[in-house]
């Protein structure tokens, strides 16, 4: 295989296996990945231990050096990186793949979320029962400018309307699920912006749980309304097809009871 297919782990590692996987798919954010940091060790305390592990997804600008110098002084962060922009998608894959936690968190890195809301939807995903949830995070008061809070609401109506996922706000990047469980999912551009279709296509039920919002800290958004509103219509039809196609059987009880021993 061509090396630069494979992502590279350059730094990070605690002694401790995690509880808790906290992965964050980053591009050019040199700037709020400190505040970002402060805030998951912060936040993440209630969950402990756990490890935070950052995909940087071909950055161009100082990203990966400041994410490897945090590293170096705190051991539950981590460093993914691949060589070229690869797609928040893939750059989410790559990170569950190298995490060693059971349970996986997703965050932005542009300090629009908070890492404390990880603890209370770890609890609620773990008293769920014997099938593990998607637990999704809903933005109740978000703070974006109005065009793109018109075009969000715009395009989780559309998707809710005909995927019926039952999620009224799937472009959250805060989401929390067992690792094994992700990894059974299929994998292509924009998944992430269906992960509860997907999971309960799968077999597994959500769980919608309000969440924090704030401004972006720094930098612009990688994203355009007008960008993610065409491919948001293709890839809906994809999912469409996608779910209809999937006859998946869930975890069996036996599974999800081992998987928690």
């Amino acid at each position: 295989m061509d090396s630069r297919d494979q992502a590279q782990p350059t730094a990070g590692a605690t002694a401790t296996p995690p509880r808790l996987s906290a992965v964050i798919a980053v591009l050019n954010e040199a700037e709020n990945i400190e505040a970002v940091t402060a805030d998951c060790l912060a936040g993440l305390a209630g969950a402990a231990p756990f490890e935070i592990v950052y995909v940087d997804d071909g950055s161009t600008d100082e990203t990966a050096a400041v994410i490897a110098d945090l590293a170096a002084r705190h051991p539950e962060v981590r460093l993914v990186r691949h060589d070229r922009r690869c797609g928040k998608s893939q750059a989410v894959r790559t990170g569950v793949l190298a995490a060693r936690g059971e349970w996986i968190g997703t965050l932005d890195g542009d300090g629009q979320n908070s890492a404390g809301d990880l603890v209370e939807m770890l609890r609620l995903a773990q008293g769920a029962g014997k099938l593990s949830p998607l637990v999704a995070g809903i933005r109740v008061r978000r703070d974006d400018p109005w065009p793109r809070l018109v075009a969000t609401k715009i395009a989780n109506g559309f998707r809710a309307r005909v995927l019926g996922d039952r999620c009224p706000d799937t472009g959250c990047g805060v989401k929390l699920f067992r690792r094994s469980d992700f990894l059974r999912l299929p994998c292509f551009e924009g998944m992430h912006r269906f992960l509860p279709a997907l999971f309960q296509a799968y077999g597994h039920p959500l769980i919608n749980h309000p969440v924090r919002h704030q401004a972006r800290l720094h930098g612009t958004s990688k994203y355009t309304n007008l960008g993610r509103a065409l491919v948001g219509i293709w890839d809906v039809l994809g999912v469409i097809w996608l779910v209809r196609r999937t006859q998946a059987p869930a975890p069996s009880v036996l599974d999800a009871a081992e998987s928690r021993a």
